[in-house]
């Protein structure tokens, strides 16, 4: 392996003895931060405040897995959806393939819920309890004296309760807002299980943000690994230009020429990189993105703002650090929206579609009819035959529905033991026996396919395909 690879052999995380290296990474500052704040903030803002959002008395999002019971903007999905989910799970997989083989990380910098709450509000409570990294640095390497005690105390008594939100918030998604009230009401004897999962879930989030911090990024999350069989020459990432930085040397004022490194000749042009060791400084993981794309990078873009600032300041051209692919670096052509971008953008845009057909083509009332078994057909008199169903249903709906059974493009009816229509309640279940009676006339092979139509007075909900067992017409 050459020399220059070498630092692919370790994680910035871990020193050579293989113990935890704390990262104190420095406040970043610039253009980029700033957006990302206002993006985070609306995430944020959105994350709190979905739960309490409800659509015709549902929550906007349920992900409710004790009792196989999904909701997704109002409307409920039951175990008998999981093939829409198969579908959307497979969608998912490969939007996620397609989107960073196009655009690289661009989802872990700016949207992912690890960078946005360590990033974005986390570290920057660190920040003004503990000061700048330099202060931080300080703050742990000195005694337990009152003023490190009483900072320490702040920042993880503040860490803990914003958990404490986060968790709650996240069950809220999982049981609804209206039972995370009941169990935060009521006594904790009355709901013993749901106060043990609201400690859990906040001292899981709390040790993630206050400890184990990015390395949830590094070790944990299986995206970054998966970064090395995705990403391609062409995708973007944040990337450094070898091109125009390379070689290094340093800065020096009076002239406001670059010196030269010792081992290098005075008159060896120098690249517009100083050396300054600015983006290593603010990355969050530790890492040298001069070294390349590494597993570790999550792009969020602060080397991007922290040489900017540098190179602004030395009478530069900003961009030594930007958004670009390797080969667009390599042969010095600016980041443009490719013909492949293109490509994949418009497949990402057909996989989203077609699940949002999926979501909104689904019927009210769904249901299964199972002839019943070990049952043949019944003959009616001389000139009819009947066939015994079984039929279960699912009202997806907010309301009761009285449902009708007909029989659809066939003379005959339909019979339903005891009461008709058969009611089912809302968001509930129901189950019903009828029989199918055909004239025999109709009745020409051993087994026919029938149309089941579900009604509601007059409005066709569904229908609903079954076989019909008769004799055989000579």
């Amino acid at each position: 392996m050459e020399a220059e690879e070498i630092f692919r052999d370790k994680l910035a995380t871990v020193n050579e003895q293989g113990k935890r290296n704390w990262i104190y990474a420095k406040r970043p500052k610039g253009r980029l931060y700033n957006i990302r704040s206002i993006v985070s903030w609306c995430f944020f803002i959105a994350f709190i405040s979905l739960p309490f959002v409800q659509i015709d008395g549902r929550p906007l999002f349920l992900f409710d897995v004790t009792q196989g019971r999904f909701i997704l903007f109002g409307a409920i999905f039951w175990p008998q959806d999981f093939f829409i989910f198969g579908l959307a799970m497979l969608a998912f997989i490969l939007f996620i393939v397609l989107f960073t083989m196009a655009f690289g990380r661009l989802f872990c910098g700016w949207v992912c819920p690890q960078t946005v709450f360590m990033e974005m509000i986390f570290r920057k409570i660190e920040y003004w309890v503990e000061g700048d990294a330099p202060s931080q640095r300080l703050l742990n390497a000195g005694p337990w004296n009152g003023e490190k005690i009483r900072k320490k105390l702040i920042k993880h008594a503040l860490f803990f309760s914003l958990s404490v939100v986060i968790a709650n918030t996240f069950l809220a998604y999982i049981i609804g807002i209206k039972e995370l009230q009941t169990i935060v009401a009521a006594p904790v004897s009355e709901h013993p299980g749901g106060f043990a999962a609201m400690i859990i879930f906040s001292a899981v989030f709390y040790s993630v943000f206050a400890f184990f911090r990015e390395q949830v990024c590094t070790v944990v999350c299986p995206y970054g690994r998966l970064q090395s069989v995705l990403l391609d020459k062409n995708s973007v990432v944040v990337a450094y230009d070898y091109v125009r930085g390379e070689p290094r040397g340093k800065f020096k004022k009076k002239t406001q020429q670059p010196v030269p490194a010792p081992n290098e000749e005075p008159e060896t042009a120098l690249g517009d990189c100083i050396d300054c060791f600015q983006c290593v400084h603010v990355c969050p993981t530790g890492i040298d993105i001069r070294n390349g794309t590494q597993l570790e990078c999550i792009n969020c873009t602060a080397c991007m703002d922290a040489c900017d600032f540098m190179m602004e300041n030395t009478g530069r051209p900003k961009g030594l650090i930007r958004y670009a692919s390797e080969n667009g670096i390599a042969e010095k052509k600016p980041l443009r929206f490719t013909g492949r971008m293109k490509a994949y953008t418009m497949i990402l845009v057909l996989i989203t579609g077609a699940i949002t057909f999926l979501l909104i083509s689904r019927k009210p009332v769904s249901g299964t009819i199972i002839r019943t078994a070990g049952m043949l057909f019944q003959e009616r008199g001389a000139d009819s035959v009947s066939n015994l169903y079984r039929i279960k249903l699912v009202n997806k709906t907010t309301a009761n529905v009285p449902l009708t059974l007909r029989l659809e493009q066939r003379n005959g009816k339909v019979e339903v033991i005891g009461h008709s229509p058969i009611h089912i309640k809302a968001e509930g279940q129901g189950e019903g026996t009828f029989f199918i009676v055909l004239p025999r006339k109709e009745v020409k092979e051993r087994k026919t396919t029938l149309t089941i139509g579900l009604y509601e007075g007059t409005r066709l909900l569904g229908e609903k395909e079954t076989t019909f067992l008769g004799p055989v017409s000579h």
